[in-house]
């Protein structure tokens, strides 16, 4: 495992963008792994390492998470400011081409990204999210994401953690992992999540409403594998189906799981290998 980084521009000057990758760095072949609202690329280490044989894993923090810089002005935490800096961050790693798994918000990025003209994006791993996000998961993360909450050990944060996050059927140490990689303590010495509580400030600007990501979805032109958790909320059966009737788009349904599967099982390993490989 390497770490990378890239100053990327924004409204309010440069901030810099940090990543982990895996496997051989002249791999012409880059998958590139993003995560979800309040995760960082960590979340990858067990999917990574176990695909470096075949690609070359970039796995960033999107700003305001993990290692990446927190942003000036919280207004900016949205796609279009994510979009390019993941476009500088490909840029700087001389990717003319890549695969692409993402998870939740990072789904949304890559479908974007898809969708663009002349697109970098090839295969498409779209982790628990659709072409539509209902307002009711919003709702529900709104809930959560952004408190300012402190904790007095590591596993009670990991405790809280669990409370919000249906990641499925996994092992102490896989959640011990999870938690770890998005825990920082502060100066009085207490445990708080490691995200910029501002990323919460597109859930406050206004009333909640289905997020409809048609436009993009139905400009995606390469093939798509689709992994639902079973009980999400975020990706309902319906959306679900939808997205099964555009040809080249393929489905995993991870039993036990909500939003969203973590990827951390063998199985979910192996179906995203044979996808990629096809």
């Amino acid at each position: 495992m390497r770490d990378g980084s890239v100053k990327c521009l924004g409204p309010r000057g440069f901030h810099r963008m940090r990543w982990v990758e895996w496997g051989d760095r002249d791999n012409p072949r880059v998958l590139v792994c993003v995560h979800g609202l309040t995760r960082c690329g960590r979340d990858f280490d067990y999917l990574a390492e176990r695909l470096a044989d075949g690609y070359r894993v970039v796995c960033p923090d999107i700003a305001g998470r993990g290692r990446s810089d927190w942003l000036a002005d919280k207004a900016d935490y949205a796609y279009p400011q994510y979009c390019a800096d993941l476009a500088a961050m490909l840029a700087a790693i001389g990717a003319e081409s890549v695969d692409w798994v993402g998870t939740s918000m990072g789904g949304i990025l890559g479908m974007i990204l898809a969708a663009q003209p002349r697109t970098v994006v090839g295969r498409l791993v779209l982790n628990d999210v659709g072409c539509v996000v209902p307002k009711a998961a919003l709702e529900r993360i709104a809930t959560y994401v952004g408190r300012e909450v402190s904790f007095d050990t590591l596993e009670a944060l990991e405790a809280a953690m669990r409370m919000v996050s249906p990641f499925g059927n996994l092992t102490a140490a896989q959640w011990g992992h999870l938690a770890i990689h998005v825990a920082r303590r502060d100066e009085a010495g207490r445990w708080r999540f490691r995200y910029d509580p501002g990323i919460a400030a597109p859930f406050q600007a206004g009333p909640l409403a289905d997020l409809d990501l048609r436009p993009f979805w139905n400009a995606v032109r390469g093939p798509v594998l689709v992994i639902r958790g079973e009980h999400s909320d975020l990706l309902t059966p319906e959306i679900h189906a939808e997205m099964l009737r555009r040809p080249g788009t393929e489905s995993l349904v991870v039993a036990g799981a909500g939003h969203a599967p973590m990827l951390m099982d063998a199985a979910q390993v192996a179906a995203i290998r044979a996808f990629l490989d096809a």
